[in-house]
């Protein structure tokens, strides 16, 4: 389980790195303009993605997302003692992931968001990206499995604009946010109730889509 493991908190990390690393470049070369720098913020998320879950998906499966590592574990397709092991090195690597993100752009390492994110549609705009990110995850892993990639990053990459809260999604990566006071940001206050809406997002999308992907049962004579 080693190998695995670590190529699920190296691969959290690379991503937490595109995430914030391209929202300073973003931010620093828009001039100001906030569509620009989440144009730009989005791309550079989207096809981070691709790039992440091709490396490390044959090693980990490319999880990142502790919502994702619980939906596989209850549907039994990672063991419980895995999936803890998952969720507390996405967590970890995420956080450093931040850090040398900082490291990089030259920033104290060590701070907190004062990006106010809590509104009440903020929190459904996480409900509705966590809903379809897990959806969109089940069912391509059930049916294409190679087209996890590029449907994750098109998905992330839309729902940076058409979700309120641009689509965390992602428990961990909202946790390492509130350590990062820049474009890709969140308020430490704000935590808990993101958190809380990935969690519902998940969950109703764990329920309808492995109902929808059960077995036709076959007709009565």
């Amino acid at each position: 389980m080693t190998r695995e493991i670590v190529a699920e908190g190296i691969g959290t990390a690379l991503l937490l790195v595109a995430v914030v690393g391209s929202g300073i470049m973003a931010e620093r070369l828009a001039g100001g303009n906030v569509a620009v720098a989440l144009l730009a913020n989005s791309i550079a998320t989207g096809g981070a993605l691709i790039a992440l879950i091709l490396m490390f998906g044959p090693f980990s499966g490319a999880h990142f997302n502790p919502v994702v590592t619980l939906a596989f574990a209850v549907k039994r397709s990672v063991p419980p003692l895995e999936a803890a092991a998952y969720i507390l090195v996405q967590c970890v690597g995420a956080v450093f992931g931040v850090w040398l993100a900082h490291v990089m752009f030259g920033l104290p390492i060590l701070q907190t968001s004062a990006h106010v994110r809590g509104t009440f549609g903020e929190l459904i705009g996480e409900v509705v990206a966590t809903f379809g990110l897990v959806g969109l995850i089940l069912t391509c892993s059930e049916r294409n499995a190679s087209a996890v990639p590029f449907g994750v990053a098109a998905y992330i990459t839309a729902a940076y604009w058409f979700t309120s809260s641009t689509s965390f999604a992602n428990p961990a990566v909202t946790i390492a946010r509130s350590l990062t006071n820049t474009f890709a940001g969140i308020a430490p206050a704000h935590v808990p109730g993101f958190i809380t809406a990935e969690l519902v997002g998940g969950a109703v999308a764990f329920v309808l889509f492995v109902w929808l992907l059960a077995p036709r049962s076959e007709a009565k004579r």
